[in-house]
């Protein structure tokens, strides 16, 4: 299987920092943010902008971690590790690595349809453009076009190497 790698770690810096400045830039009234990263990459990748962010701003930002099934996720129903307490009246931030079809998105998104939530918006880092669910990333790193049988992966496992490949 042919790997071509379309990110390296010094450019996955350079689109964090980025998307960090736009959450920044769209939220800078907020006291508090909540940053959730679906399990996996996407955790990592919120991870990475809860650094940025309390970086360049003064914002408090909360990190937590959605659990899903991200190939059936209609099998259980998705946990976080925040109480309905901590969403009152507050802008979530959901982070993943790849927005592929939309479908885990969505079901991410799902858990705070009927909690108190001010705002909701998305960090992506690299969206395919095949969306086949109504959900769209507010703030993404790479906007790439690909065929259905190419894949994207995302490698945060050694620290300094980060690297998106197109499969």
């Amino acid at each position: 299987m042919e790997k071509t790698k379309i990110l390296d770690s010094i450019q996955i810096n350079q689109k964090l920092n980025r998307m960090a400045y736009q959450v920044y830039e769209n939220n800078f009234k907020e006291k508090e943010l909540l940053i959730v990263g679906i399990e996996g990459n996407g955790y990592k990748v919120a991870e990475r902008i809860v650094v940025i962010l309390n970086s360049i701003s003064s914002i408090k930002t909360k990190l937590g971690k959605i659990k899903l099934d991200k190939e059936n996720p209609w099998n259980f129903e998705p946990k976080i590790d925040f109480t309905e307490k901590d969403f009152e009246n507050k802008s979530v931030i959901l982070v993943d690595d790849v927005l592929n079809s939309g479908k885990t998105l969505m079901y991410a998104v799902k858990l705070f349809l009927d909690k108190p939530v001010k705002k909701i918006n998305t960090v992506i880092l690299v969206d395919r453009s095949h969306t086949r669910f109504p959900v769209k990333a507010d703030y993404v790193g790479l906007t790439l076009s690909t065929t259905l049988q190419e894949h994207i992966e995302a490698d945060f496992s050694k620290k300094g190497k980060e690297a998106v490949y197109l499969i």
